[in-house]
């Protein structure tokens, strides 16, 4: 177990050296996508946390992040407080927001758990306008851009990048204690059989509400930061589309892998932003004669590639990840 422990604090690391050096080798603009990937990889890290561990799936999430979107917005805008405080408020008003809906999605699950949740998606952006006084309305609430503290000299989006992935770092170490200690082994219990939990004493809904709450959280907070790098928020600016993205996500990565997460972060931001690249590209095969341009074409090309992953990846990258790195961990696991 040491060696296990070992090869991951191994891993961590050197992601964490990636994270520091990759600024310095992409453009100022690369770098703000790496940011924006970070924002969707700590919104499916808290996921994760409930649908790969706890078994309560969700269609929803892309509100949560809107919770923790406005209340940024409105903390700067309406009160004056500095972008990077809000941060941790924003997480907390969404985790709350989290508990609520998870106290009577306990009477709920499978597909009609994700039913309810996508209703919340759903009908969340008509209550902006509905209280536009103190959410801005349909124009929304225009923010300043994000400035680095304690005078260091760098670019908004350098600075973006920086504050967003160390945020995820962070969160990403919280995550993992959590999950390898009594609540992710208890979430685990839950996820495979809710019966035998209860049986065994556990207090299964007071376990599953914990999970909704802490997952609303990590989406609250990617959020926050996404109000930050657009500089606004308004109705438009969390679309429904937006907790599909993050399931699609959670699909590619693996449920359960806070490795594999990284990757499906990384596949929907740059699918759904570079797909006319992709369909430029199958416009060069054989038999295949497709206009990138043409309306449509984009979402058809992203729609084609995520039904290949899922084909070739049924348990995502991060059960790829599990099937190449058995061998190692065999060996590992027998030493310890």
């Amino acid at each position: 177990m040491k060696a296990k422990l070992l090869l991951e604090a191994l891993s961590f690391a050197l992601l964490v050296v990636a994270v520091v050096f990759l600024p310095h080798h992409v453009s100022d603009f690369h770098s703000r996508e790496l940011a924006t990937v970070g924002m969707y990889f700590i919104a499916l890290v808290g996921l994760g946390i409930l649908t790969g561990y706890s078994g309560q799936i969700s269609l929803g999430h892309g509100a949560f992040m809107a919770i923790g979107g406005y209340t940024t917005a409105i903390l700067e805008v309406n009160h004056g407080v500095r972008d990077i405080w809000t941060i941790p408020i924003a997480g907390l008003v969404a985790g709350a927001a989290g508990l609520l809906v998870g106290i009577p999605a306990l009477r709920l699950s499978g597909p009609y758990l994700a039913l309810v949740t996508l209703g919340i998606a759903i009908a969340f952006p008509q209550l902006p306008k509905k209280y536009g006084h103190f959410t801005g309305g349909t124009t929304g609430e225009i923010l300043n851009l994000p400035k680095a503290p304690f005078g260091l000299h760098t670019t908004p989006n350098h600075w973006l990048y920086y504050l967003t992935w160390a945020i995820a770092l962070m969160l990403l170490v919280c995550a993992w204690v959590l999950l390898r200690t009594k609540p992710g082994r208890t979430w685990q219990a839950v996820r495979d059989s809710e019966t035998a939990a209860a049986a065994s004493g556990i207090g299964v809904p007071a376990y599953k509400t914990l999970a909704f709450g802490i997952s609303a959280f990590y989406a609250g907070i990617a959020g926050s930061l996404f109000a930050i790098a657009t500089s606004f928020v308004n109705p438009d600016t969390y679309p429904i589309v937006l907790s599909i993205f993050l399931v699609v996500g959670l699909a590619v990565g693996g449920a359960s892998s806070l490795a594999g997460l990284l990757a499906g972060a990384a596949f929907v931001y740059y699918l759904d932003n570079h797909a006319d690249a992709v369909a430029r590209w199958a416009d060069h095969l054989p038999f295949v004669s497709v206009n990138p341009q043409q309306s449509g074409i984009p979402s058809v090309a992203f729609g084609a590639v995520l039904i290949l992953v899922v084909l070739l990846l049924p348990t995502g990258v991060g059960g790829l990840l599990h099937r190449l790195l058995r061998p190692l961990t065999s060996r590992l696991y027998s030493r310890s």
